[in-house]
């Protein structure tokens, strides 16, 4: 399978920051990579066994150290499997899959069969929660309750601000290698600054072919049919997928709500005192 990263030493160069984050983190992960249908699929495992299981969906251009960083204490209380997306910047394999089909859910529902597991939560961010409602609409049989914050495929922010506040500005740092191009469209996506972002993202624009399909949103029909709890985190300042027009939709569409939350003075990537929020929320559903 071809490649996405454009040269080999791109790619060492954006697998190193991605090991660079895993140790960071210092927590005990299994790193293991599957055969799907779609391709090889990295996963990394954290926790109890015995636990309750629940699959980490990373946002585009990340990778699944990302969302331990997310979630740090999940693996406290669950058996957590982390998913490096295809065709992302990380160590599964480049085959992009279509966002109209029912290809992610698929995948998904892959994963989760090779693993034998049962009852799954799942949490996911931005993209992330594209795959997740996909594999909702694809087969929900062994999902248990999902969780998605600043999710894309409900609805979609205005496409010329997105363009100038953020593609424009990535567009620049590709063409001069600026760095403050790179900061000028993480001021519009992040909350907060996040030097590992920059560095990371500064890579990625470089030494990988990224994917600029235009998102499309979830069918009302195909959000009634969903049974399986969902419990939704948008953000205010969200330039991307906008908060408060995000909750209008889903509280109309989405039958099986069980929670939303608008995130004050949160943009798209929210900060850790707002990721910790969610993350105690998903903890609690334990406990209900």
């Amino acid at each position: 399978m071809k490649s996405l990263f454009k040269t080999e030493n791109g790619r060492d160069k954006i697998l190193a920051l991605y090991e660079q984050k895993l140790s960071d983190l210092k927590i005990d992960v299994e790193s293991t990579s599957i055969t799907t249908t779609f391709g090889e699929t990295n996963i990394l495992i954290s926790g109890d066994e015995n636990k309750p299981p629940i699959l980490l969906i990373h946002g585009s251009n990340g990778c699944a150290p990302l969302s331990f960083e997310t979630y740090p204490n999940l693996n406290q209380s669950f058996h957590v499997y982390a998913v490096d997306v295809l065709a992302q910047p990380n160590k599964s394999e480049g085959k992009i899959l279509s966002m109209k089909d029912n290809s992610y859910g698929r995948w998904i529902n892959e994963i989760i069969a090779h693993f034998k597991l049962e009852n799954v939560t799942m949490a996911g961010f931005s993209f992330g929660g594209l795959i997740i409602l996909k594999t909702l609409e694809y087969d929900e049989s062994k999902i248990k309750e999902v969780f998605l914050s600043a999710p894309a495929y409900i609805v979609n922010g205005n496409p010329l601000r997105a363009l100038f506040k953020v593609f424009i500005p990535m567009k620049r740092y590709m063409r001069t290698q600026k760095t403050k191009y790179v900061e000028q469209f993480l001021a519009e996506v992040f909350t907060e600054r996040d030097q590992f972002a920059i560095d990371y993202l500064s890579k990625v624009f470089l030494h990988f072919k990224m994917d600029f399909t235009p998102v499309p949103t979830i069918k009302t029909k195909h959000a009634k049919r969903i049974k399986t709890s969902i419990n939704i985190f948008a953000a205010s300042n969200d330039i991307l997928f906008p908060g408060k027009k995000m909750l209008k939709r889903v509280k109309k569409i989405f039958p099986s709500l069980n929670h939303t939350e608008l995130l004050q003075d949160a943009k798209h990537v929210q900060n850790p005192e707002q990721n910790l929020k969610i993350e105690a929320f998903i903890l609690n559903s334990i406990i209900d």
